[in-house]
């Protein structure tokens, strides 16, 4: 997924997607270790999409912080 459709998800959404692509991760990390992984590629993937929504989450809790202070934020 990309970060600008992830901007358009509300916080719940997207805390609720990092809970599920988690628990992917757990799932894909047994399945290397008993050897049945078939996607190789697809740990890094899922990681990455996790870093990125959390990158989202964080772009958004320093807006509100800045806001709170009364600094103009100027966010990507």
């Amino acid at each position: 997924m990309k970060a600008r459709e992830l901007r358009i998800l509300d916080d719940v959404k997207l805390r609720s997607m990092i809970d599920d692509y988690q628990q992917e991760l757990f799932n894909l990390r047994f399945q290397k270790v008993t050897g049945k992984l078939t996607n190789i590629s697809r740990p890094r993937l899922v990681r990455r999409d996790i870093a990125r929504i959390q990158t989202v989450l964080r772009e958004r809790e320093i807006e509100r912080a800045m806001q709170e202070a009364g600094e103009e934020v100027d966010v990507g």
